[in-house]
C-alpha cells in the first residue's frame, strides 16, 4: 500500500474517531459499567504529585470531570473527620453517578469512621489510565462493600485506601515502600502492569507485604515472589488459547505479530505466543515493534501480505494501542485478527467498528461466560451496567484476601494463608486457588467483536462458544 493510501485512510480514521468518541463521551462517562469510565485526573497537565498527594483514604479525590459538588463536600468532610457529613455527601454523589467506584469507598471508609478496621491499598494508574483504574476499583469497592455490609471481617470492617501510581515503574516503587512502612496495611491489590508488579514486588517482598495483582500476565511474574500474587491466568494461558484458536479452529498456520518490545506484558504475550503456534504446527513469519519511532502500518502489512500471513496477531499494550488500530483500519479485514487482553477496551470498539469486526480477543473473563455465577447480576444492580473483566478479576484479589484475614489478620499471616493448599474462596470467576507459583490455574475466555447494542457503540465482545 502506497503512503499516500495509507496517509488517507489514516486521515479518515481520525475524522471517524473524532465524531465517536465526541458524540460517544456523555454515554461512557455516564454509563462507564459497561466497559469502562472517561474520568479526568485531578491534576493539571505535566502535573506531578507528591508522594503524599498520591494515596487517599478519602480525604482527596483522583477523579473530577463530572465530580459533584456534593463528592467535593463529602471529601472534605473526610479529611476533616467528619464522619456522618461525609456519609450523607457520598450517599448523595452515588445517587448522581451511582457506577463510580472511588465514591462508593470513600463512603464505606466513611462509614467505618475512626473504629478498628482491617486496611489494604489498591495500587492503580489513575493518572495515566483513568478507565483502567475505574474498572479495577469497581470489582474492590463491590468486595469491600460485600464484606462490611455482612458485618465484616469476624466483626471487623475493612478500609479501603487507592494509591495513584501511574503505571510508572519507579512511582510503584515508592508507592510499595510508603506502603510497607505502613504498618495498619495489611495487603495491596495491584499494581495494573506487569512492569509495575515486577518493579514494585521488589518492595513488597523485602517488607513482606502480600500484593496481588488482578491484571498483570506477564510470565516473568511467575515464581517471581511469595510475596506476589495474581488472580489472572498468565500470558502462556493466554497465548496457547489463541494459538490453538488460529491453528485448529481456523485452519490458519501462518501469522505475523505486533507488539511493543518496551512492555514487559507485550514481550511476553508475543514471545508465548511465537512458541504456542510452532507447537501447534504453524509459524510466526515476522515480528513487528510498534514502539519503533519509524513503524508504518501500511509498510508492515504489505510485508504481512508478501510473507504469505493469514493472521494478524496484536499483542498491544495500553501505550501502543493506537497504532494497532491503526493496522485494524489499513488492514480492511483482509487478514484474520487476534488480540490480547489490552484490545479489550472500549476504545477498540470505538475505533476499530467495522473493520474490527471478527477479531478475536483472549480475556480472563467474560460477564456472560458463566451462567451460574451471581456475580454478574449482584455487580449489575450495584453499578447500573456491565464490569469488564479487570472489575472480576480485582474482586476476585480483595476477595481473597478478606479471605485470608479471616484465617490470620497479619501480614505474615495473609501470606500464609494464601500460600497454604488448603486455601480457597469463591470469585466472581470461580474458585480462587493460587499455586506454588503465585499464578492462578485459571481458564481463558476468548470473545469475538460483533455489532451489538449492549456498550452503545453498534459493537460488542461477545463469548466465542
Amino acid at each position: 500500500m502506497s503512503q499516500k493510501n495509507e496517509t488517507t485512510i489514516l486521515a479518515l480514521a481520525l475524522l471517524l474517531t473524532v465524531g465517536i468518541v465526541g458524540g460517544g463521551f456523555w454515554w461512557f462517562s455516564n454509563n462507564g459499567a459497561k466497559i469502562g469510565n472517561n474520568i479526568v485526573p485531578n491534576q493539571e497537565p505535566g502535573s506531578n504529585p507528591s508522594l503524599q498527594d498520591r494515596i487517599s483514604f478519602g480525604e482527596k479525590s483522583f477523579s473530577q470531570g463530572d465530580i459533584s459538588p456534593v463528592k467535593k463536600e463529602g471529601v472534605q468532610a473526610i479529611a476533616a473527620k467528619s464522619y456522618d457529613k461525609a456519609i450523607a455527601n457520598f450517599t448523595a454523589a452515588l445517587k448522581l453517578n451511582r457506577n463510580d467506584p472511588e465514591t462508593l469507598i470513600f463512603l464505606n471508609n466513611a462509614r467505618i469512621d475512626s473504629s478498628k478496621s482491617y486496611t489494604i491499598v489498591a495500587s492503580v494508574p489513575f493518572g495515566t489510565d483513568p478507565n483502567t483504574s475505574l474498572e479495577i476499583l469497581r470489582g474492590i469497592a463491590q468486595a469491600q462493600n460485600q464484606v462490611n455490609s455482612s458485618g465484616g471481617i469476624k466483626g471487623v470492617f475493612l478500609r479501603v485506601g487507592i494509591a495513584n501510581d501511574d503505571d510508572n515503574p519507579e512511582i510503584a516503587k515508592q508507592i510499595a515502600s510508603t506502603l510497607v512502612s505502613n504498618s495498619e496495611v495489611l495487603g495491596v491489590v495491584g499494581p495494573n502492569t506487569s512492569d509495575s508488579t515486577l518493579a514494585a514486588g521488589t518492595i513488597y517482598t523485602s517488607g513482606q507485604l502480600v500484593a496481588i495483582s488482578p491484571t498483570s500476565t506477564s510470565v516473568k511474574i511467575s515464581n517471581f515472589s511469595r510475596y506476589v500474587f495474581r488472580t489472572v491466568p498468565s500470558d502462556f494461558m493466554a497465548a496457547r488459547s489463541l494459538a490453538n484458536y488460529m491453528v485448529r479452529i481456523l485452519q490458519k498456520k501462518n501469522a505475523v505479530v505486533f507488539f511493543n518490545s518496551q512492555s514487559n506484558y507485550s514481550q511476553s504475550l508475543k514471545s508465548e505466543f511465537v512458541s504456542s503456534v510452532s507447537l501447534e504446527g504453524g509459524q510466526v513469519a515476522s515480528e513487528f515493534d510498534l514502539s519503533r519511532a519509524d513503524f508504518s502500518a501500511a509498510k508492515s502489512l504489505e510485508q504481512a501480505t508478501k510473507q504469505g500471513a493469514e493472521v494478524l496477531m496484536l499483542a498491544a499494550n495500553t501505550e501502543t494501542l493506537d497504532k494497532a488500530l491503526q493496522v485494524i483500519q489499513i488492514n480492511q479485514k483482509k487478514l484474520t485478527l487476534l488480540a490480547g487482553d489490552d484490545v479489550y477496551t472500549a476504545k477498540t470498539l470505538e475505533i476499530g467498528r467495522e473493520q474490527a469486526v471478527g477479531m478475536v480477543v483472549a480475556v480472563p473473563w467474560h460477564i456472560d461466560s458463566d451462567p451460574k455465577s451471581d456475580f454478574p447480576q449482584k455487580s449489575r444492580q450495584l453499578w447500573g451496567g456491565d464490569v469488564s473483566w479487570r472489575s472480576a478479576l480485582s474482586y476476585d484479589a480483595t476477595v481473597a484476601l478478606i479471605a485470608a484475614l479471616e484465617r490470620n489478620p497479619t501480614r505474615a499471616g495473609v501470606q500464609q494463608a494464601l500460600v497454604s493448599s488448603d486455601f480457597s474462596a469463591t470469585g466472581a470467576s470461580g474458585t480462587i486457588r493460587f499455586l506454588g507459583s503465585g499464578d492462578r490455574n485459571a481458564p481463558v475466555q476468548l470473545v469475538k467483536i460483533v455489532p451489538g447494542s449492549r456498550s452503545r457503540t453498534g459493537y460488542d465482545f461477545e463469548p466465542v462458544r
